[in-house]
């Protein structure tokens, strides 16, 4: 891993570039939530990134996170998102080891996560694959509403996630979701506040877009350990 102090660098370095593309936009940049993806990271990266501020981190798999948050259980402030396709079956697993779930994609999830998580909804977000790519999870837009009706009273919806099919177009596809949550806020009388899209490669376009969350990880930890 990057030296503790790198990771600092790194991080001032990456907020500056959130707070100049919010600038652009005409937004404030605490209207924009940083969360560091730790996929494959050593608690001690992680350690070091919330030393220096951070406090929202995603991961991608739910018993590489379960086993992280045993070696840090002593950040209790810290927010974990699951940023990875969940399968129904580690539904219950995963309602106890994170915060916000990023990736719903179907009603029979939902229902799953319901179930797992009775004493209040779940917060969670749409996954929309917007490039149909066969190769990523997530709903087709169209599908979108049709699953907003059957799991508002199951879990929190709290708004729409993305990964575009290359940065090239990326700025296309975070107009797309934008658009897309805007329309469906209207019709379904929810506010769908969050929108979750830009990675390392891509995220001042999507801050410009409309981001509210960016999942960061190669621009502050470096490359993944292999």
């Amino acid at each position: 891993m990057l030296a503790a102090d790198e990771i600092a660098r790194r991080l001032r370095g990456v907020r500056d570039r959130i707070a100049e593309a919010a600038k652009r936009s005409s937004r404030s940049p605490n209207a924009i939530r940083l969360v560091l993806a730790s996929k494959t990271q050593p608690p001690e990266a992680i350690l070091a990134a919330y030393d220096a501020g951070v406090r929202d981190f995603g991961e991608n798999y739910v018993q590489e996170a379960v086993a992280k948050r045993a070696d840090l259980r002593e950040l209790s402030d810290v927010k974990w998102h699951l940023i990875g396709h969940l399968q129904t079956n580690k539904a219950a697993l995963a309602v106890k080891h994170f915060d916000v779930i990023q990736t719903l994609d179907s009603a029979r999830l939902a229902e799953a996560i319901a179930r797992a998580h009775p004493s209040q909804p779940m917060r969670v977000l749409i996954e929309v694959n917007l490039g149909g790519e066969a190769s990523k999870s997530g709903l087709a837009a169209e599908a979108v509403e049709t699953l907003i009706e059957s799991a508002r009273d199951k879990v929190d919806l709290a708004g729409l996630m993305t990964i575009p099919p290359g940065a090239e177009s990326a700025r296309k596809y975070f107009g797309a979701l934008r658009a897309l949550r805007d329309r469906l806020a209207a019709s379904s009388g929810l506010t769908l506040s969050e929108l979750s899209m830009g990675m390392t490669e891509d995220f001042e376009v999507a801050i410009e877009e409309g981001a509210t969350m960016v999942r960061v990880g190669r621009a502050v930890f470096g490359e993944r350990p292999k």
